[in-house]
Order: C-alpha cells, then sequence, then structure tokens
C-alpha cells in the first residue's frame, strides 16, 4: 500500500463534502445537508469518522530496492456508528500497480472485526510478477557481497574490473556499456533472479480474556523461479542465483512450488490506536505446520515471535515506539524459497524478505536469509502538529530510528556437486559469522485520520556489505 503526498492530497479532495446550496434544493435535501454539518468529536477533540469512507487513489510510490511505483488503489473504510473510530469496523483493500524495477502486483484485502461471535476474520491475496528480484545468498555475511557488482563506484571505473560482457550490436548493451564506463553505475544482473507467486492467506482472531487473543489460519503459496535474463549484457560470472543451483545448495523440487500450511498462535494487544499507536504493547507467537500431504511440496514447520511496545514520554505527542521479531525453521532440509518471508497473521500480509521498508529500513532487500533469524526497530516518534481541514484530521510526525537484522543459524551452504570452486571461494565463505546488520536513519509522516499515513523516509547502512543509503515513499508506520 504505497503512496506519497499526492495521494494524500488526493484522499483529502475526495473527502471534501460540498455545502453549497442552490436555489433548486428542496427542503429536504437542505436537511441533509444541515445534518451533514453536525459532526461528533471525540475527546480529543477529533471528528469522529461514521459509515463507508472511499478512497480511489493513484499509486505513486518509491522503493530503494523495487524502483518507483505506479497504478492504481481502492480503499473502503466502514466505521459504522463511529463506536470504534479511529479503527474501522470492516475495511476493503484493492491494488493494481507495478515498479521501474521490473515488478508488479495484484492485491485484494478484506478484513473485519466483528464477523461473527467478536470473532475477527482477514484475508489478504496476492499476485506478483518480479522479473528482476534481489538475491544476495544466505547466512548474512557469510555470502560475500560486491558492492562494485551492484551499484554506483565511487569513482569511474574506465576500462571497469572486467565483470561484465556487453553485447554491442544490441543498443541496450550498448546503452548499459557507456552508463558502466562513463557513469560508473554497473548494471543489476549478478545479484537478480525472476519469481511469480500467488499468496492467499484467511486468519481468524477471538478475544480469550481483555487484550488476550487465540489466532489461527490458513495460508497458501504457489512460487515460481527462474534466472534473470539481463539484455544487452552479460554478468561474467552468470548470477549468484544460478551458482547456487549450480553448487547444489537451492533444494528445488521442480519448476513449480506449493506451499499449503495450518498456523495457530496467542497474541496480547493492547494498542490505543490499530494504525496510529501511542501507547500500549503487541505481542505474538505462531507456529506454521506446512505438511506434504497438506499440498506443499516440502514438509516445513515454522515458529515465530514478535514484541512490539509503545511507551509515551510526552502525553501522545513524543513516543518510544520498540519491535524485536524472530522465526526459525526446525527439521532438516528446510524449503530455501520460504526463508525470504517474513510471516503474520491478521491483516497484514507477509513481508517479502527480511531487508527493505517493512522490517529494516536501510537494509537490502533479501540480504539477511537463514534457517533461524530475527531483526529489531528502535524509534523515537515526534507528532509536531495536528489539526483539520476539509472534515478530515490531520497531523504531522517525524522519527528518529535505528533497525539492524542478524542470522542466528545458517542455511547449508556445503558445494554439494563440487562444481566452480574458485567462484565458490569468490562468493562464499563459511568460516565467517554472521554479525549485526545495523542501520539508521530518520523520517517525516503525513497522518489523516489515523488510518491514512504517507511515510518519507531514508536510511543508511553502517556496513557496504549490506548496501549504502536507501530512501524510501511509503504508507503507514513500520509497527
Amino acid at each position: 500500500m504505497k503512496r506519497t503526498f499526492i495521494t494524500a492530497l488526493a484522499a483529502m479532495m475526495l473527502c471534501i463534502p460540498s455545502f453549497a446550496e442552490t436555489a433548486d434544493d428542496t427542503a429536504a435535501e437542505k436537511e441533509t445537508k444541515k445534518e451533514k454539518k453536525n459532526v461528533k468529536y471525540n475527546e480529543k477533540g477529533e471528528i469522529i469518522k461514521t459509515g463507508l469512507n472511499f478512497g480511489p487513489l493513484p499509486v505513486v510510490a518509491f522503493d530503494a530496492d523495487r524502483g518507483f511505483q505506479y497504478g492504481a488503489l481502492l480503499n473502503i473504510y466502514n466505521f459504522g456508528d463511529g463506536s470504534t473510530y479511529p479503527n474501522p469496523k470492516s475495511w476493503w483493500y484493492i491494488e493494481a500497480s507495478a515498479y521501474t524495477g521490473g515488478t508488479w502486483n495484484l492485491y485484494l484485502n478484506y478484513d473485519n472485526r466483528e464477523i461473527w461471535n467478536n470473532t475477527r476474520l482477514s484475508i489478504c491475496t496476492n499476485y506478483s510478477n518480479e522479473s528482476a528480484l534481489d538475491f544476495y545468498g544466505f547466512n548474512g555475511y557469510q555470502s560475500i557481497y560486491t558492492y562494485a557488482l551492484d551499484g554506483f563506484f565511487d569513482n569511474a571505473p574506465g576500462d571497469g574490473p572486467g565483470e561484465f560482457v556487453f553485447d554491442m550490436d544490441n543498443p541496450k548493451g550498448e546503452k548499459a556499456y557507456n552508463k558502466f564506463h562513463e557513469k560508473g553505475k554497473a548494471p543489476k544482473g549478478f545479484y537478480r533472479y525472476s519469481r511469480q507467486s500467488f499468496r492467499a492467506k484467511a486468519d481468524l482472531t477471538g478475544e480469550i480474556a481483555n487484550n488476550f487473543y487465540w489466532e489461527a489460519g490458513y495460508t497458501f503459496y504457489w512460487l515460481k523461479h527462474h534466472a534473470f535474463t539481463p539484455e544487452g549484457y552479460t554478468p561474467a560470472d552468470g548470477s549468484l542465483y544460478q551458482l547456487y543451483k549450480d553448487w547444489g545448495i537451492l533444494n528445488d523440487t521442480g519448476e513449480n512450488q506449493f506451499v499449503s500450511a495450518v498456523k495457530a498462535g496467542l497474541m496480547y494487544d493492547s494498542r490505543n490506536v490499530q494504525n496510529n499507536p501511542t501507547k500500549g504493547i503487541w505481542a505474538e507467537a505462531h507456529a506454521i505446520v506446512a505438511p506434504k500431504w497438506l499440498g506443499s511440496s516440502m514438509n516445513s514447520f515454522k515458529l515465530s515471535a514478535t514484541y512490539r511496545q509503545y511507551v509515551p514520554i510526552v502525553s501522545d505527542k513524543l513516543v518510544f515506539a520498540y519491535r524485536f521479531a524472530y522465526q526459525g525453521f526446525l527439521g532438516k532440509n528446510t524449503p530455501w524459497y520460504l526463508m525470504p518471508f517474513y510471516s503474520n497473521m491478521g491483516y497484514t500480509r507477509d513481508f517479502d524478505a527480511i531487508g527493505g521498508y517493512r522490517t529494516t529500513r536501510g537494509l537490502m532487500l533479501d540480504r539477511v536469509q537463514g534457517l533461524h533469524t530475527g531483526f529489531y526497530n528502535i524509534e523515537l516518534r515526534y507528532r509536531f502538529i495536528d489539526f483539520q481541514l476539509a472534515n478530515q484530521n490531520i497531523a504531522f510526525a517525524l522519527s528518529g530510528f535505528t533497525d539492524g537484522a542478524h542470522v542466528f543459524k545458517g542455511y547449508d551452504l556445503t558445494n554439494r556437486t563440487g562444481a566452480q570452486k574458485e567462484l565458490y571461494k569468490k562468493y562464499i565463505d563459511t568460516s565467517r559469522k554472521d554479525g549485526l546488520h545495523a542501520t539508521a536513519g530518520a523520517g517525516l509522516r503525513f497522518i489523516m485520520n489515523q488510518n491514512f499515513i504517507v511515510a518519507f523516509e531514508y536510511a543508511r547502512c553502517f556496513n557496504k556489505q549490506d548496501g549504502n543509503g536507501a530512501f524510501y515513499i511509503n504508507t503507514g508506520f513500520l509497527f
């Protein structure tokens, strides 16, 4: 759900009611308009939103890992009688969008807080076609990242290190050559592969006691992977994804992989607001089982746990927030294609990777993959202005943060085939231990009605093995 400030302005324009009266207005119409003016306020002086709120918006965003995003979306919030505001009673989300980096997505999500007997139903579905997805290997620093293969050089490389072969008979090859030699910009084919996926999940949440809940659900993945095919040039060593296949590290079960999983967990949630919390604790732990007899290509068993807390320092204006997350795969022969995903239950869809905007800002997407991994976010949030405009509650907030990730137990990186031993030593060093992949940054947020939140953030890595700097335009708070 990525939109820029442009979409926020569009949202406000869509929600502005017209109060102009004409000579042709009937008495009933005038009475209806009068009732619309009689808005209600909560104890904080915010307008209480009621009924259905529609938001057809353009998608215009930027992600450092995928490029610029464009498309369209529709948000439908149902606040009912306003008794649960700012939390909607139900919510629809529909999106069709694409990135300049070679990805396009379709999303259809639904969330209902009171589907039956105080049980919440959350459904998330999406189809993605990612033609140039990041692949940096497994186990963090055990997979050696070569900056010159994946970004800008500090100085123009001249003749270059000979890492790329350019097809000079191809206009795209000549263009890539000019960027490489004149601007110091390396093609990005070595650390890329392609993936198509369809993902769907349906989760139920029910209250056990005050702020304490049970969770249960079902998840289905269809995944298809293949090597990235660059146009106009070829990395001299091929691609890291293909090398991993040549070394027998990737335990593929064929061209198509299926994951059919059941899951259960417990959650404690005392947040005061769902999408813009200023106090409370949100903690959960889950077990996810995907057996072959249920339709999975390979057996897998995963445990995950996440702890989040929001501590008000100066009323609800200055808030200290932090998150610690862990996931671990148990058993032998864990499917490699499941490691990039960090599973969530409820209204939030599964994260694509550890790295990037939704987990560790500034860290390259998919940089941290392993059997047991974890990440953290520590953030100070300052909402420095609140006002009302066009019948909407508006606020702006600043934040400073540090994020980090670590591989606690790595995947087996043994060269099972014994092929290309020199290249294996060039890109994998199992004598290393993974360290902390840390970043720091700051951001600005536009907040409307405590649900529509547009974020502008920049983060920088402490180690060039994790990338350089990254800028994001996205939505919501990270957690």
